[in-house]
């Protein structure tokens, strides 16, 4: 059968020399071909056959984007065993609980950090033999900590798979072709574990033939291939980011570039240029919140002319999302605009060259779409779920809604159960949560996958997603509320970052908010306020007339009667938001409670 592992194979016979990957080394990107790359996974695998690691076993991964995180994932796939990424932002008591779920034998990361991570969780975790460090320099010896036995630099471990020519490793080959030739569509893959924004993570069971026809159905429907590239920045743990830089990269031949880090990402993206680009909310409102910015304090000049192009691209870019022509006039005026303005702007965040933008993970803002498409950026947003290997629904060229997540991928079926909850079927769907069986039955009761999720869709198949079952907001007079639509309203109001409502058993609705830096940097400068001005009496005035505005779109039981401003960002360090940033409500609240009651005093 076609898997993700003969992809490979068959780019290093059809085009071995080809680009696979690309990592910066000082000032340089080095890049890495199909028959280097393959070389690579191979003698990863034989290393952990090595290892003594047999099929079904599991591998941990720990860290940053990079390319021995893909070739580990791929090596222990090979292996016949079951990669299990895990966040780098997890903390040690998060590894551990993943790493002992999983059962893990083998446990690869990334630096000194994130050895000493597992280091101090090791007593837990009693399957636990091997632990592999990407990063020579992140080596312990002995001598230098106690629990240093079974600690291998990268290096040594690759040797221990090395050349195919020795008696040794012909052997180990052997076994890993007749691994590898053993591999059926059924048998497990990779394990996913949930960012867990309700509850303890889970193991979401991928297997083999679902990551290549979900790989499969996304490249017939994009168009993609050897021409492409992409930038690798948000956590390899995560589905979406784990389908594209790895399965779908492999499946398709694109080239994968890793970016140095989340600090260097716009500069990287300057560099790269990259053809496919995905990126969750908050990274599209970052870099739109920092264009908008760089324009007001544009020479006035300057910026009447970004806000004619601007306009001239909106109009533009919402007769090309109808369908309809654009011609006379419209057509004149636009192709100055983007000589002018729009692909320089382009060029400068580093999308000059994009032909696939995605979004998903959660909401993202409306004006912030058409921000994009104005500047000739279409976002394409999709939907999914961890469960689901990624996309299940997506928005596409010449079938592209804005504010909705798309229909249905080729072979997968979307329907809307009598309480609103969206339901899948499809080839995508996973085979279960790890060890879980009643959490299992929960979910895939009968034919159909029940996510979790609210949602409508239209006479065309357009779904939009309105809310989470688990998050809906029952107030204390038995009104039902999604807080997504509002939040997603509040974060319009100009000086917002997040908003996250609260009024579960309460009388009424209430809004944590926090800043966003530079437009509130801009404001109190405006207004000589000096730090700190968040709870300033100008800022809170700024935010009523704001919430006032978004207030009149609601119906009475939805609106905000009252907010606090929060000092300082929402954020991973503090739990109050997943590695992919997705709000942890329950978290948030705990955290600021003493802010959530004074709001519900009298």
């Amino acid at each position: 059968m076609i898997t993700i592992l003969s992809r490979l194979r068959g780019h290093v016979e059809t085009r071995p020399q080809a680009i696979a990957y690309a990592a910066k080394a000082g000032d340089q990107w080095v890049t890495t071909s199909w028959a280097d790359f393959d070389a690579q996974v191979r003698q990863a695998a034989r290393a952990l056959v090595s290892l003594g690691l047999m099929p079904g076993e599991t591998v941990g991964i720990l860290g940053f984007n990079r390319p021995e995180w893909a070739i580990s994932c791929l090596g222990a796939m090979a292996a016949g065993a079951v990669p299990v990424g895990i966040y780098q932002t997890c903390a040690p008591n998060q590894v551990a609980y993943i790493a002992r779920h999983a059962e893990t034998r083998v446990v690869i990361v990334e630096n000194r950090e994130q050895w000493e991570k597992v280091c101090s969780v090791r007593a837990e975790l009693p399957a636990l033999e091997h632990v592999i460090v990407m990063d020579a320099t992140g080596v312990p010896g002995e001598e230098d900590h106690p629990t240093a036995n079974g600690v291998s630099a990268w290096q040594d471990f690759m040797m221990l798979g090395g050349d195919t020519a020795d008696t040794g490793n012909a052997l180990t080959n052997s076994v890993l072709e007749e691994r590898m030739a053993a591999i059926e569509g059924e048998h497990l893959a990779v394990l996913i574990y949930t960012s867990g924004t309700t509850g303890t993570p889970k193991g979401v069971m991928l297997s083999h033939a679902n990551l290549v026809e979900t790989a499969r159905i996304c490249d017939d429907l994009h168009g993609l291939g050897a021409q492409d590239l992409t930038l690798s920045y948000l956590p390899m743990a995560h589905i979406a980011e784990q389908m594209i830089s790895i399965h779908m990269a492999v499946y398709s031949g694109y080239a994968v570039y890793y970016a140095e880090s989340l600090e260097q990402l716009g500069a990287n993206l300057g560099e790269v240029q990259p053809t496919i680009f995905f990126g969750v909310p908050r990274v599209w409102e970052r870099i739109h919140a920092s264009v908008l910015d760089k324009l007001e304090s544009a020479p006035a000049l300057r910026r009447t002319l970004a806000r004619w192009a601007l306009e001239i691209g909106r109009q533009t870019a919402s007769r090309q999302l109808r369908a309809e022509s654009v011609s006379g006039w419209l057509k004149v005026r636009y192709r100055l605009a983007q000589k002018l303005v729009l692909s320089k702007v382009r060029s400068r965040l580093g999308l000059g060259r994009v032909q696939l933008c995605s979004t998903g993970a959660a909401p993202i803002r409306h004006d912030v779409l058409e921000f994009f498409a104005a500047l000739g950026v279409v976002i394409y947003e999709v939907y999914g779920l961890s469960e689901t290997c990624g996309p299940a629904t997506w928005n596409h060229a010449g079938l592209t809604r804005l504010g909705t997540v798309g229909p249905a991928l080729p072979e997968v079926e979307v329907k809307i159960a009598d309480d609103g909850e969206v339901l899948l079927r499809g080839p995508n769907v996973f085979q279960g949560y790890f060890k879980n069986p009643a959490a299992t039955a929960e979910v895939l009761a009968g034919e159909w996958f029940h996510t979790g999720d609210l949602g409508q869709v239209d006479a065309e198949g357009f779904l939009t997603i309105t809310g989470r079952k688990k998050e809906l907001i029952i107030t204390s007079g038995g009104k039902n509320i999604a807080p997504t639509g509002i939040e997603a309203a509040l974060k319009r109001v100009d000086l917002v970052d997040e908003a996250v409502v609260i009024g579960d058993a309460r009388k009424f609705l209430t809004a944590l908010l926090t800043l966003q830096e530079d437009a509130a940097a801009r404001f109190a400068a405006e207004h000589g306020l000096e730090a700190p001005f968040h709870d300033s009496e100008p800022v809170r005035e700024a935010l009523q007339r704001g919430i006032d505005q978004v207030n009149a779109t609601l119906a009475r039981v939805e609106s905000i009667r009252k907010f606090r401003v929060v000092p300082r960002s929402f954020s991973v360090d503090h739990e109050e938001l997943t590695p992919t940033l997705k709000l942890r409500r329950k978290r948030i609240e705990e955290n600021w409670s003493q802010l959530i009651e004074a709001m519900y005093k009298g």
